[in-house]
């Protein structure tokens, strides 16, 4: 009963109190019977269950996406790649094996994801550990997991714009999905039971106030059921098949934005009401193409130069559109074509042009895109073709723009050609160091060498004709930078016309000019470094060692600039590589032991920074350093450099350490090599070697033992030479020259450790165990004679090495020991009081005089007293 109703008569309670328990029971029934309705179930098929659980996953991935959350996007695909084996029995019976078109964009729109994310390298820097290390292993399991699918990600990726197979299916079959569905879930509703007319008022009053609970409950507690559902019979319902259309609407739409973002569509293309889009560009205010001159004016150079003047003017403003002013002046210089302006015209447009193109580049420290760089090409070629076309043509930067002549002969413009080769030749630099050097992008980027190389030559024809010295050495420097690393097969051949110019010819054509002209150390200092490095990779061994000594740049080069250090560093490591090659052991380890004994050639060389050193560095530092790098063409082989060090090291220190077994004084030579010896002896167990380093330690104990077969077997073997030999020129007189060295050492180092079990030895006998000619190791044996290395005399006729045994007690080993280093403090004191004086002399000195150098009195040194003393005795 409803509350209205609750204030009646006694009578009317009663009766509606006893009516009640009979007339409420109908209402939870129907109240049930509705319950059942709204919430019946709907049996679903085993494809509808397995498909929804694909599309949550993906769902839940483009969530992850939105955020940059890799490990969260790595579970999300684990779990997707277990959603898909479970549906894969699904996918073979409705789909015959093909993946469904909605699984297939999730992984293409990962894979896009992944990858950009890996290709931005400083945001990837900035990524947390975890989640730098989910991308990484994300990207492995992404690449493998997508070589099952290949055929159907290429046939997306050719339309990616088509629907999804589910999306297709529920818009075409919708109606039939609808119709079929209505008789099911749809039941007819219970028609309300009409009461009779009433008879008369009383009754009809009395059978409104007297009627049963359910029909009081019905009209009171569903009132408002009741007036909710009579109006929305009246609203148009949305029925399923709307809804989805809805959806496909808001796909496509969604679609399309990204289309337009990526530039697959252009609006200015699509019509609206017979209009166009006009594309906003980015950090420009939008504005209508202005005009470049009026209808009636008289266009002539002065009008053109001052238009130039208004472009030119707008230059590192804010909110100056780039692109604009190089449509400007590109339409500039035509319409300058166009009415037979002149030549001098055209090259001040020109510059202009590519002062513009330089600026377009927003960061300095960027590399420009290679799209620009070949304009930048294709227009200083332009103006050096007009230079030379025209030699009353001059284009200098010490000419004001004052006192240029456009119109009249001879032609006098500003600018200055040089800077822009230079600058040109620093963003080809950048480019190739922005290519990864192991694609193909980086050999194609590295033949427009070519282009540089030939443009750097005409360059050169301008300013040797027009250029101070000055200049003309700046552009010899250019083209020395192209040349000095380059390997010229025809200089080593012995066969070759005089008439024939090669790079070494080349090289010191360029360098003498450098060395007599140049007005500053810096250019003269790296054609100089430039000139030694060419010689070294042409094993002119004493061309280069002599150029290198008459400049005593060592002593000078801490103080240049870096890009002048590094240039230093590969010179010495390419001079200590033909030292090498020429079989001269000391003079190469010489060279290359300030290089390897630091433990980082690597960044000396410029070749890449090592990654453990990132904590001794800013992010400014890095950058700089980054800056720096030589592109990879350029490069010096590492290993190739280590190999040699260690080898070198080897034919010194071993017979040095046999010789000096006992003595307490020695020294290491080789600090890096001594230390990989000691902890090569400390292992327990030493297997075969594998590596490089390994395989040299192996080949120095071999040598300790006198084995010199098993060391240069460990030196020259298929691996080492694939490694390192292989890599030299002259590979095959490289690995003759080994041999040769390996066996005069093992026979030095024999003679020192072995020499005192012997009273005698033939020499015969050591040629034949060590393969050398006779004449060979009677030289070997005469030398250590003589150095007083071996303690021994040569019997000719015999042709026998008398050893004399001389060797000391180890009593008298310590006493002269001792004797040495009494010798050497009594000669630390006689520099220390030679240098302060005596307290004596200082006697009655104030304070603060006592430090003053004084002149010893004549007879206080020892020499001085000895000598004197023995001039008494032979006096007497």
């Amino acid at each position: 009963m409803s509350r209205f109703f609750a204030t009646g008569t006694d009578s009317e309670s009663e009766s509606s109190s006893e009516d009640e328990p009979v007339v409420r029971a109908p209402a939870p029934v129907y109240t049930f019977s509705d319950d059942e309705e709204e919430t019946k179930r709907v049996v679903r098929s085993m494809k509808e269950k397995r498909y929804e659980e694909l599309e949550g996953i993906i769902h839940s991935i483009r969530n992850h996406r939105k955020i940059k959350d890799f490990s969260s996007a790595l579970a999300s695909f684990e779990e997707l790649q277990k959603a898909y084996t479970r549906a894969a029995p699904v996918v073979q019976k409705e789909e015959n094996g093909v993946a469904p078109r909605f699984f297939i964009r999730a992984l293409v729109e990962l894979d896009d994801w992944v990858v950009g994310a890996w290709n931005e390298r400083e945001a990837r820097k900035a990524l947390s550990k975890g989640n730098s290390k989910a991308l990484t292993s994300l990207r492995q399991k992404l690449r493998k997991y997508t070589k099952d699918f290949e055929a159907e990600i290429s046939k997306f990726r050719e339309d990616p714009d088509l629907p999804d197979d589910n999306e297709r299916k529920d818009s075409s079959s919708s109606d039939e999905s609808e119709d079929e569905e209505k008789p099911i879930k749809e039941k007819p509703k219970p028609e309300p039971l009409l009461r009779p007319p009433p008879e008369d008022d009383e009754s009809s009053d009395s059978m409104d106030w007297a009627s049963s609970s359910s029909d009081s409950s019905f009209s009171s507690d569903d009132e408002e059921r009741g007036t909710s559902n009579i109006r929305e019979q009246f609203i148009k319902k949305v029925t399923k098949k709307e809804d989805d259309e809805e959806k496909i609407k808001l796909k496509l739409k969604k679609r399309e934005e990204r289309r337009e973002r990526s530039g697959k569509i252009n609006k200015r293309d699509v019509a609206d009401d017979g209009g166009e889009w006009e594309t906003v560009r980015k950090g420009a205010a939008t504005s209508d193409k202005p005009k470049m001159f009026a209808k009636d004016s008289d266009i002539d150079a002065a009008l053109v130069v001052k238009k130039l003047g208004e472009i030119s003017a707008a230059r590192g403003r804010k909110r100056t559109d780039r692109r604009a002013q190089l449509e400007l002046l590109h339409e500039l210089r035509t319409v300058a074509l166009q009415h037979n302006l002149g030549d001098a015209l055209q090259l001040k447009l020109r510059s202009a042009i590519v002062a513009a193109l330089f600026d377009y580049n927003p960061k300095v420290s960027d590399a420009m895109k290679p799209e620009y760089w070949s304009k930048l090409v294709e227009n200083i070629d332009h103006m050096v073709t007009l230079l030379l076309a025209h030699e009353d043509m001059v284009l200098s930067e010490t000419i004001l723009e004052e006192n240029e002549q456009l119109v009249t002969p001879p032609y006098q413009v500003r600018g200055c050609l040089l800077t822009y080769l230079e600058r040109l030749d620093d963003e080809f630099t950048k480019l190739l160091k922005e290519c990864d050097p192991h694609s193909n992008e980086y050999v194609e980027r590295l033949k427009d060498e070519v282009r540089v190389s030939a443009l750097i030559d005409r360059v050169c024809q301008v300013v040797e004709r027009d250029g101070t010295p000055q200049e003309i050495c700046r552009a010899y420097l250019r083209k020395i930078d192209h040349l000095y690393y380059k390997f010229d097969p025809r200089a080593v051949r012995k066969d070759l016309p005089p008439t024939e110019e090669t790079t070494i010819k080349k090289m010191e054509r360029y360098c003498k000019y450098i060395y007599a002209h140049d007005e500053t150390d810096r250019l003269r200092t790296r054609a100089i470094l430039s000139h030694i490095y060419h010689h070294a990779l042409h094993d002119n061994w004493f061309q280069a060692r002599d150029l290198l000594l008459m400049s005593h740049l060592q002593e000078t080069v801490q103080h240049s600039d870096p890009s002048t250090q590094i240039l230093y560093n590969r010179t010495m490591a390419n001079l200590g590589l033909c030292a090498f090659r020429r079989g001269n052991v000391k003079e190469a380890h010489g060279c290359l032991a300030e290089l390897m004994m630091t433990g980082k050639p690597k960044e000396l060389l410029a070749q890449g920074l090592l990654p453990q050193r990132q904590h001794e560095r800013s992010k400014e530092q890095e950058k700089i350093e980054k800056q720096r790098q030589m592109p990879f063409h350029m490069h010096i082989n590492l290993e190739l450099l280590e190999c040699v060090y260690l080898v070198s090291a080897m034919l010194i220190e071993i017979p040095y350490m046999a010789a000096h077994e006992f003595d307490a004084r020695r020294r290491m030579i080789s600090k890096t090599f001594y230390q990989n010896l000691r902890a090569s002896e400390r292992q327990a167990l030493v297997g075969p070697p594998e590596s490089m380093r390994e395989h040299a330690v192996a080949a120095a104990r071999a040598m300790r033992r006198g084995d010199w077969r098993a060391c240069l077997n460990y030196i020259v073997n298929e691996k080492m030479n694939a490694k390192v030999w292989d890599l030299m020129v002259g590979a095959d007189n490289v690995r003759a020259m080994l041999g040769r060295l390996i066996r005069e050492e093992s026979l030095r180092t024999y003679l020192f450790t072995y020499a005192h079990v012997y009273a005698s030895l033939s020499l015969r006998s050591l040629a034949d165990m060590f393969e050398l000619p006779r004449q060979r190791v009677h030289s070997l044996v005469s030398k250590m004679i003589i150095n007083e290395e071996l303690l021994a005399s040569l019997d000719d006729p015999s042709e026998c090495a008398i050893l004399h045994r001389s060797e000391p007690t180890r009593m008298q080993a310590l006493a002269l020991q001792l004797a040495d280093k009494v010798g050497n403090l009594v000669d630390s004191n006689e520099r220390i009081f030679e240098k302060q004086g005596s307290f004596f002399q200082r006697g009655g000195a104030q304070r603060g005089e006592g430090r003053q150098r004084e002149r010893p009195r004549e007879g206080w040194n020892r020499r001085t007293r000895n000598r004197r003393r023995d001039d008494e005795r032979a006096d007497d």
